[in-house]
């Protein structure tokens, strides 16, 4: 039986935190940039947490389940 693969989108997105959370970051931050304000942009700076609902799904895409 072949090893399984982790999905390499997921593996590039998502990172594990310490208490096995899911950290990932915001969208809408790449361009088109001069109509969002100031303050909008910088919350999209900072990453947060995986919503509860998805956690299942990207844990099997990144294989630790």
């Amino acid at each position: 039986m072949p090893k399984m693969k982790t999905k390499s989108s997921a593996k590039k997105r998502f990172k594990l935190t310490g208490t096995g959370k899911i950290k990932r970051k915001h969208a809408f931050k790449s361009h088109i940039l001069t109509k969002k304000s100031n303050k909008r942009k910088l919350r999209l700076t900072h990453s947060t947490l995986v919503h509860p609902a998805d956690e299942n799904n990207i844990m099997d895409q990144l294989r630790l389940k």
